[in-house]
């Protein structure tokens, strides 16, 4: 009976925000001349027509009916503009970068009930973050030393997650790797040291891309608790890590947690702060570059003549190495056509749907105005298939990426401006590094000719991608 109540109380507070937000936005369309577009209830909207239907095609129907430069939906229970084209993403990512401030769902902000406390806005610690990482992990130095780790660790992955088997699930195994190597190089921990993460993990990003009901036996309920696992697991890390790092001082290790506590800034961070710091690393990842190498590997299965030329740049390079000789700097920047492939494949199926903003101010773009309050969606769908952008934008063509580079705000799957990602050289180096291992040692062929793409965060095949692998 009290479960029937907590939920009837739940459907009550529903129905009081929709009829909220219905007289909220009626006003508003008589104040301002608001971007066209879905007229509906912000807390229903259509979020899981977004996400069923997929986000290429929820963009590309609306940006047809509506308008190809904003328009206007509800999703995650929000009013909200999608910024089109090469100019909106322009307006957005540079010019009105002092009238927005990033944001995230609800159900994206459970990490930082971490750190809320009165008197700190999550504006605050977003901004404090994004410069230790800008001021730790972007120093070329520390991405370089990366590599031979990337390499040691991937053929470690590779011996015994891919050789004993005929057959190998792609998507699965590049999350596998891709936490492993968070761990190690954020955390300083070994791989047999990362499996009580990735449940945790598995289970939280469930959470972030579901309904946020705390009721028992949801999906944000379940995530929330583990959450808080992570939560202790990595305050006991960074205790033992300032023990250690008081101890030893410069050769307290290389890993980022130990170089950012003997930064001369770190006492700005309290240990939760550092914490969601930490994970704010790791997540991006997990997820999206884990997408990215996923559908490198898929398109490279797909297309033997690409693979081939891919082949031929990485046995030049290895020819040149002893067997154990790990990769580095110098190896990374001649690998430029499969830098090239990489970036094709991501132009297809991008590894992130987009990110949000939300306008502190009204903000006047494209003849209309999107008001204070309102959520901003930039994401490469509004571009990356634009044929007046990319001719033929259904082929796979690498050559795109070759010479003069694609038209300025076109093709930005890292964003750009001043809030671009700081990770965008960390994930090229993993592909990159990962990509070299396995073209190496294997051909691949696809089992699922048309394995469906679904999206949760970013995208994923249905089945994981199920590759049948050909030693060389």
């Amino acid at each position: 009976m009290e479960a029937f109540y907590l939920y009837f109380l739940s459907l009550l507070v529903v129905f009081i925000s929709i009829s909220l937000a219905f007289l909220c936005h009626g006003s508003e369309s008589k104040k301002y001349k608001l971007p066209p577009g879905a007229s509906r209830f912000p807390l229903v909207g259509e979020t899981l027509h977004f996400f069923l239907s997929g986000p290429e095609k929820f963009i590309h129907h609306r940006m047809k009916k509506y308008s190809d430069e904003v328009f206007a939906t509800s999703l995650v229970g929000q009013n909200m503009a999608v910024i089109c084209g090469a100019a909106g993403n322009k307006f957005l990512l540079c010019t009105a970068n002092d009238f927005v401030s990033p944001w995230l769902p609800d159900s994206l902000l459970m990490f930082f009930n971490w750190v809320d406390s009165p008197g700190k806005s999550r504006k605050d610690v977003f901004s404090k973050i994004r410069g230790f990482h800008q001021a730790v992990i972007m120093r070329p130095e520390a991405l370089k030393k990366y590599i031979p780790i990337m390499d040691s660790l991937t053929r470690q992955h590779l011996k015994t997650d891919w050789d004993p088997f005929q057959v190998v699930k792609v998507h699965p195994a590049s999350r596998k790797i891709t936490l492993a190597l968070a761990c190690k190089l954020v955390l300083g921990l070994e791989p047999e040291q990362t499996q009580r993460f990735s449940d945790s993990f598995t289970v939280s990003l469930q959470g972030l891309f579901s309904l946020p009901i705390n009721l028992p036996g949801t999906t944000y309920n379940r995530a929330l608790k583990e959450i808080e696992k992570l939560k202790q697991e990595f305050l006991n890390i960074i205790l033992k890590r300032k023990k250690m790092a008081l101890e030893n001082g410069e050769k307290a290790g290389s890993d980022i947690l130990s170089r950012t506590l003997l930064d001369e800034n770190a006492h700005l961070l309290s240990d939760l702060e550092i914490a969601l710091y930490l994970v704010s690393l790791m997540m991006p990842s997990y997820e999206s570059t884990s997408a990215a190498i996923t559908f490198v590997l898929k398109y490279l299965a797909e297309l033997p003549h690409i693979y081939d030329m891919v082949y031929k740049e990485h046995m030049e390079i290895a020819k040149s190495k002893d067997p154990e000789e790990l990769l580095n700097w110098e190896d990374v920047k001649k690998m430029k056509y499969s830098w090239n492939v990489i970036c094709e494949a991501m132009r297809l199926t991008p590894p992130a749907v987009g990110a949000f903003r939300e306008a502190e101010t009204d903000i006047h773009f494209a003849g209309v105005t999107i008001p204070k309050g309102w959520k901003v969606l930039w994401s490469p769908f509004t571009t990356n298939k634009n044929p007046k952008y990319f001719p033929e934008p259904e082929n796979f063509d690498p050559t795109r990426f070759e010479g003069d580079e694609p038209t300025p705000c076109t093709f930005i799957p890292f964003s750009t401006g001043p809030r671009m990602c700081p990770g965008k050289e960390y994930s090229r180096f993993l592909i990159l590094v990962y990509m070299h291992n396995v073209v190496r040692k294997y051909k691949l062929q696809k089992l699922i000719p048309d394995e469906k793409v679904l999206y949760h965060g970013g995208p994923y095949p249905a089945s994981g991608l199920p590759l049948r692998l050909q030693p060389h």
